[in-house]
């Protein structure tokens, strides 16, 4: 809580105690059962969780992009895989929000704010993953509605949400062909396909997202025909910043339970905490742990002020943290031996549930493009 405001210790600390009592006894239930947790989800949205950066006028808490990540990192203490599913149903309903008219706003973003409905951001396909301008989901106008054809992959939350973000090719090829759709489940020709099963992030659900001869009102199209993929790539700035304050919250989570099973384990008849070996390992993790949130926390400033160095400093904070806390994390399964690889210490599912996110909201060979990109444009 370095550095911040009386206000931002508040959030933080009811986030820490929303991770500690509502989220981590039940996180490796979640996991092994597959759970999506609604009904705990809707009691952090009744904290103003729900829509953290959208405005009030709609429900949201109209928090900033730091306060956000303050907010992220704590209740990753609690779930990882949950509030990683919380921050992309966030961004959603802020695109929603920034770039929808009064009707689209009125329409749906109260019922996300509250979590009452859940969304989904549909962007990535089969064969478009780094490449997201190349997306081929068509959308035809005919009349006052497009119709829709194709398909998209690893939608989190896909088949048990409700409203879908959707990046679809309503012009001619490359991203300025791009516009985005919002559609509800229960429209016809929407489907999905099986519940993939995945390495980590178990208590949210993935799957394809289909669309047959898919019929949708021009009225659900936020923006300009051909503005979808600005829309995409500002709402992943965002995304950036909170799937990296999610990574820094299962470090945190994961230097804790170090520090207290070096303490308690013993080992050649001392605890594990007198070996200067395991405390400098110690030292290390905590001094990666404050690195990394510092960037994170000084791009989610950038993209709050609207700096021009905002999206290059976003790709920075996420490669940089979710780098080195996957490896904190890691290095934590390993300094708690044996144990840490079974299922009853929590630390492994912290590995599994973090690396996932060195691939997602861009992978982190996306993020370096990005950087050198800026740097060699000078």
């Amino acid at each position: 809580s370095t550095g911040l405001t009386e206000e931002q210790k508040e959030f933080q600390k009811v986030a820490l105690d929303f991770a500690a009592k509502e989220m981590a006894p039940h996180m490796a239930e979640w996991d092994e059962k597959e759970i999506f947790p609604v009904e705990t989800m809707r009691k952090a949205a009744q904290l103003g969780f729900g829509g953290v950066y959208v405005k009030p006028d709609v429900g949201g808490s109209g928090l900033s992009r730091l306060d956000t990540s303050i907010i992220f990192e704590a209740l990753s203490t609690g779930c990882t895989s949950t509030t990683a599913y919380m921050s992309i149903h966030n961004m959603c309903v802020w695109m929603i929000d920034t770039f929808g008219n009064e009707e689209q706003r009125r329409r749906f973003c109260p019922s996300l704010c509250s979590m009452e409905k859940f969304a989904s951001y549909c962007l990535t396909e089969p064969g478009s993953g780094s490449d997201a301008a190349s997306l081929l989901t068509s959308a035809q106008r005919k009349g006052d509605t497009y119709v829709l054809n194709g398909s998209k992959a690893f939608i989190s939350g896909a088949g048990d949400t409700d409203v879908y973000v959707v990046m679809c090719r309503t012009g001619g090829p490359g991203p300025k062909g791009i516009s985005c759709l919002v559609l509800e489940k229960g429209t016809p020709g929407l489907s999905f396909g099986k519940k993939e099963r995945k390495v980590g992030w178990n208590s949210q659900p993935t799957r394809a997202v289909i669309f047959e001869e898919c019929v949708v009102p021009v009225g659900n199209r936020l923006g300009a025909e051909g503005q979808g993929f600005s829309i995409a790539m500002k709402g992943l700035n965002g995304g950036r910043i909170n799937i990296a304050s999610c990574s820094l919250g299962a470090a945190h989570a994961s230097v804790l339970l170090t520090e207290e099973h070096l303490t308690v384990r013993k080992q050649f008849g001392e605890p594990l905490a007198n070996n200067q070996y395991l405390q400098f390992r110690l030292a290390e993790m905590a001094t990666r742990l404050v690195a990394a949130r510092l960037m994170v926390r000084n791009a989610a400033r950038a993209l709050q002020e609207g700096r021009e160095d905002a999206a290059v400093l976003c790709s920075m904070a996420k490669l940089f943290a979710t780098d080195e806390c996957f490896a904190i994390c890691n290095q934590a399964l390993q300094m708690h031996g044996g144990y840490g690889y079974l299922k009853d210490y929590a630390v492994q599912q912290f590995v599994r549930d973090i690396r996932v996110h060195q691939i997602l909201e861009g992978t982190n060979e996306v993020m370096r493009m990005i950087v050198a990109r800026n740097l060699l444009q000078g």
